[in-house]
């Protein structure tokens, strides 16, 4: 009987080495980088980072782009950085729960980015408005966008269903680690998010996955969504 427990083994050898680790904790927020600007960020050498990226590359985690002279780095697939985010949920459970609880960053916890879509706060309480108001549906494994969902995310200019055969999903639940309960990925919540960023209602700050959530999104979110944020 075949089994994947080996490649299982491997790949998760292959995470746990702390400068990896820290590589692709740092590419979750979407944007590719450079072999030093990632070394700086896992306080690892240069030369360590390339061998390092070297293997990442290798086992498909990362793919590498050339921009002139330079070599960027990014997460190979969405489906890389929901195995990210599912690992950090499980890593941030405390199997002694009386120990002191280690604290969470209040700007990361408040409103960050889980690879192309909103999480945290914020990436929760939108999606949690979303199906109070009939927009969506979610289950432990799938989700779906309702014809109402349709038409309320056709008022902003974004039309989903222009690409029917799309290997992406359309939107699916993503267990965030912070707030223990789901937030909205695939398509959908990768839409969303670049409508946040357009309409300036989030901004990207100059390091890390945290964003900031301006006035006007604040009120966007509240009034045109209803998330309680």
């Amino acid at each position: 009987m075949q089994t994947i427990a080996p490649e299982l083994a491997d790949l998760a050898a292959l995470i746990a080495d702390p400068g990896r680790a820290g590589i692709l904790t740092r590419l979750m927020d979407g944007r590719a980088q450079t072999a030093s600007e990632l070394a700086r960020v896992a306080g690892i050498t240069p030369q360590t980072a390339s061998w390092h990226l070297a293997k990442l590359v290798e086992r498909a985690l990362l793919q590498v782009e050339r921009r002139g002279p330079r070599r960027l780095y990014r997460l190979a697939t969405p489906l890389v950085a929901q195995m990210l985010e599912g690992m950090m949920t499980v890593a941030a459970i405390d199997p002694h729960p009386s120990r002191p609880q280690p604290r969470i960053d209040a700007e990361m916890r408040r409103a960050r980015t889980c690879y192309d879509h909103m999480a945290g706060e914020l990436g929760v309480a939108v999606t949690e408005a979303m199906l109070e108001r009939g927009y969506l549906e979610l289950d432990r494994e799938a989700g779906a966008l309702t014809a109402a969902g349709t038409v309320f995310l056709g008022e902003f200019g974004i039309d989903l269903r222009s690409q029917p055969r799309h290997r992406r999903v359309l939107c699916r639940p993503c267990l965030d680690w912070s707030e223990r309960r789901p937030h909205l990925a695939g398509r959908a919540g990768a839409a969303l998010a670049a409508l946040a960023f357009q309409r300036d209602w989030i901004r990207r700050r100059p390091q890390g996955r945290s964003v900031e959530i301006t006035e006007a999104g604040l009120a966007a979110f509240r009034t045109l969504f209803g998330a309680r944020i």
